[in-house]
């Protein structure tokens, strides 16, 4: 069984969905009930382990025939957090390193790799949030956008484990918290992680951000990732664009926070990244209450593309990303 921290249910309830078979769990994928594109690619590894563990195929054919079913249903649950496919890719890259083995034994192989990824996760987390920190200053006024904490990764956080580390760290910062619409992971999701920390933090509207830079509130900003390009350009969150543009206008440092599992350097640019749509209702609705006119015209991209030119650091486990991007990402990433 996978158990999964409804994340729909946030920060009102705390509940566990327990998924006894791959199909929940790709659901609890595709209906947002676990997000981060972290977190989702340690979802899909138990997700497979599951299905194949659960599995009464006698031979092997039938065995590696279930194993491609099962990482279909999950590759087409959302399209853009690269880690989901990083994640089936290197479970399927388990499964047949070790063919010639018993399928009882395949099936706990899977298990262990699963567990692999979740803990190497917290790692890379812990990694990031070290490297991170060094970057911020005593005092620092960070906004963030959308939700890169725990709740989005296996533990611990990327671009919160950056804010994290630094409050571990006595640098006495305070953060601004976007609320992040339509979904509204910041307000929350971020909100209640930073609560739960003890982190001092503000919320405000995603439309504030330019009055707080102009004012002179904000002096860093570090956002997560969904997919980062061979070139540096980030996919993150709707609204990342936005808040990058108005961070180079103000001078301030954008900074993204991404594990190496989160780079897909088989796309030379963003442009190249698939943009999942997601459902019209997410806008038209809040808490299943509608707050348009109904029969209207609407967009719900659920991410954006932020050119490299806006960025001035990618965050790894690795190290530290500077530009060029293109040649220092070939260089930490191989």
């Amino acid at each position: 069984m996978v158990y999964i921290l409804d994340q729909k249910k946030l920060p009102g309830k705390t509940v566990y969905l327990q998924c006894r078979n791959y199909q929940q769990v790709a659901k609890a994928i595709r209906e947002m009930n676990i997000r981060g594109a972290p977190a989702i690619g340690v979802a899909v590894a138990m997700g497979i382990a599951l299905g194949m563990r659960r599995s009464a195929v006698k031979n092997k054919v039938d065995y590696f025939n279930r194993l491609n079913r099962i990482s279909q249903v999950f590759a087409a649950t959302r399209p853009t957090a690269v880690n989901l496919f990083w994640a089936i890719a290197r479970m399927v890259k388990c499964a047949y390193k070790h063919e010639e083995k018993q399928l009882s034994v395949i099936n706990e192989l899977l298990v262990k790799e699963a567990g692999a990824i979740y803990k190497e996760d917290i790692r890379a987390n812990r990694k990031i949030g070290e490297y991170g920190a060094g970057l911020i200053k005593e005092g620092a006024r960070i906004l963030t956008h959308c939700n890169a904490g725990a709740l989005a990764t296996a533990g611990y956080g990327t671009a919160l484990g950056i804010i994290r580390k630094a409050h571990e760290q006595k640098k006495n910062i305070k953060v601004l918290v976007d609320e992040t619409r339509p979904f509204l992971q910041g307000a929350r999701l971020t909100a209640w992680e930073l609560k739960e920390e003890k982190i001092p933090f503000t919320l405000i509207t995603d439309n504030m951000a330019g009055y707080f830079m102009y004012r002179g509130k904000i002096d860093t900003v570090v956002v997560g990732a969904d997919r980062v390009a061979a070139n540096g350009d980030v996919v993150n969150k709707i609204g990342t664009y936005s808040v990058a543009v108005l961070a180079k206008e103000h001078k301030i440092p954008f900074y993204v926070a991404a594990p190496v599992s989160t780079f897909d350097l088989s796309k030379r640019a963003g442009k190249e990244i698939v943009i999942e749509e997601r459902d019209l209702k997410e806008v038209t609705h809040i808490v299943n209450k509608r707050i348009t006119p109904e029969d209207i015209e609407v967009a719900n991209p659920a991410f954006d593309m932020t050119p490299n030119k806006y960025i001035t650091a990618i965050i790894t486990e690795k190290g530290i990303i500077k530009p060029p991007f293109k040649q220092n990402i070939k260089k930490l990433i191989k």
